[in-house]
């Protein structure tokens, strides 16, 4: 006869089983005083234009033992866009372009992501900018995971760092401004450089 430990042992076992996968995955805050959102356009094929926002939160899910990331979500705020011009800043964040007031948030999510190396990962999304969802993959690099150095005396937080990379067409969202005469360059590439606190 089985033994209400035994039968115990059993039951613990088989939930165990079923739990999903991620279950077991820490939350990420990403650091706010750690994250870079860069892009680059190019201006009527002289020179690209180094820009960048900057104000961006998110967080996302990960388990180290796994390599299992989910939930991600990065939050970025339209109207922090920065080119170190202020007459090309305020028109990138008018109706021409980011459309900030209306629209004062571009955001990425992404339900998972697929291991491509032994630190790297496609992470295939949706962005949400002027209104508009299209998919947007990044590619991502897991640079370093460690209690940081930069702590407190009392508690040293647990930090990962990531460098990803993507990029999108602006017209594919209708921010059409100059792209039929080839003065602003279409495609942008983005550069993301974060730091991320385990919660």
């Amino acid at each position: 006869m089985r033994t209400p430990f035994l039968s115990s042992i059993a039951l613990w076992l088989v939930l165990g089983a079923s739990a999903p996968a991620h279950a077991q995955a820490a939350r990420y805050q990403l650091d706010p005083d750690h994250i870079t959102v860069g892009f680059l356009v190019d201006h009527v094929g002289f020179a690209k234009v180094l820009g960048m926002f900057r104000s961006a939160r998110g967080n996302y899910r990960f388990d180290e033992a796994t390599t299992t990331l989910s939930e991600v979500r990065i939050e970025v705020e339209t109207a922090s866009v920065f080119t170190n011009q202020r007459k090309r800043d305020d028109h990138l964040k008018g109706p021409d372009f980011l459309n900030s007031g209306e629209f004062p948030r571009m955001v990425f999510t992404a339900t998972g992501a697929k291991r491509t190396g032994e630190r790297t990962f496609e992470i295939a999304g949706q962005l949400e900018l002027l209104g508009k969802s299209q998919p947007l993959t990044l590619q991502a690099t897991w640079n370093k995971s460690a209690e940081s150095p930069l702590g407190g005396p009392l508690r040293k937080p647990y930090v990962m760092g990531v460098s990803a990379r993507g990029s999108f067409k602006r017209s594919a969202y209708g921010m059409n401004y100059a792209v039929a005469n080839e003065w602003v360059g279409d495609e942008v590439p983005l550069i993301i450089e974060f730091e991320a606190i385990k919660q």
